[in-house]
């Protein structure tokens, strides 16, 4: 039987997660700042009109996707896997176990609270694309890429709860910083992959980094997103909660 409390518990944690997200500025320049910059460097000087080899999209629209991509991951990731392994640490989590929320409104609370908190990221780096560099798209396009990027970054934010309940205070930055670092670059976030060897482009279609971008890209040429990339963030979004709540419980059985 339902808790009929855990409603109420799970959106108080949800406000109490994005209240600390907004406060905390670090967070805030490499969420929403730093992504606009990597674009501006990336992009700044690169024509509008000649088109990226595979792809159909110019440069500026193509890294347009990929920054705000980038950005959300960078929200989502990086901001749920180490405070979660702080908040173990310092004994928050222990004492969020005395309260109605269960395991699994836990992890979505997280999750949920990450997704929200990355729309910044998606929303400035569009901003600066069409007030720099003149990246122009339906109403509708604009819309609908907002939509699917911040909706695909629930993926990763599970992946981050996932991550800090994997890793100790120590070693949740580094492992972090890999998976990180690692999705973003094979995945195509920084650099096309078309670029890539075939070898290592068949290994990159299956990341869900890869898939992730895929879904702006495609509504940028004026197309809905591709089945098998939607299909693969679901699968992904499954397994990293799914794990995220596992962990959670096994966490548990230790306290």
């Amino acid at each position: 039987m339902t808790n009929p409390t855990y409603p109420f518990a799970s959106r108080a944690l949800v406000k109490l997660e994005i209240t600390r997200s907004l406060r905390n500025r670090k967070f805030l320049f490499f969420s929403v700042i730093y992504p606009s910059l990597l674009y501006l460097i990336i992009a700044g000087g690169q024509s509008g009109t000649e088109k990226v080899e595979g792809t159909g999209l110019s440069l500026p629209s193509l890294f347009m996707v990929s920054m705000a991509s980038f950005g959300a991951l960078t929200a989502v990731l990086m901001g749920n896997s180490e405070r979660i392994a702080k908040e173990r640490e310092n004994g928050w989590v222990r004492q969020l176990r005395l309260t109605s929320l269960p395991g699994r409104g836990y992890v979505l609370a997280k999750t949920a609270s990450a997704a929200v908190v990355s729309l910044p990221s998606i929303v400035v780096v569009f901003v600066v694309a069409a007030a720099v560099k003149d990246v122009r798209f339906d109403a509708w396009q604009w819309l609908a890429l907002t939509g699917a990027i911040w909706a695909g970054s629930l993926c990763f934010a599970a992946l981050g709860v996932a991550i800090g309940y994997l890793a100790s205070g120590d070693a949740v930055r580094p492992i972090t910083m890999i998976v990180y670092f690692g999705l973003s670059v094979l995945g195509g976030l920084w650099m096309p992959t078309t670029t890539f060897p075939q070898w290592l482009r068949d290994i990159a279609s299956w990341l869900p980094t890869h898939a992730y971008a895929a879904l702006g890209q495609a509504i940028e040429l004026g197309d809905a997103p591709h089945a098998k990339d939607v299909t693969l963030l679901v699968a992904y979004f499954l397994l990293f909660a799914g794990g995220a709540a596992w962990l959670y419980r096994k966490d548990t059985l230790k306290a």
